[in-house]
């Protein structure tokens, strides 16, 4: 695999991460809108995976924006 597909591959893993991190902090929610009765829901460990993958899919797609 060349340099350019082993970017790809990492980027597109690394948003899948983050959106599974999203996805698996607000598996027991049942208020998802809007964001900030959302917040007031979660735990504090619950926040800290939501914030993270937040966190990594927004690296994740400044990351790509700068190498395209």
């Amino acid at each position: 695999m060349n340099q350019q597909n082993s970017r790809r591959v990492a980027g597109a893993v690394g948003f899948i991460s983050g959106v599974l991190a999203c996805l698996d902090a607000v598996r027991d929610t049942r208020v998802l809108w809007p964001p900030d009765a959302l917040w007031q829901v979660l735990r504090p460990p619950q926040r800290l995976e939501f914030g993270a993958g937040i966190a990594l899919i927004a690296v994740t797609l400044i990351a790509t924006a700068i190498r395209a």
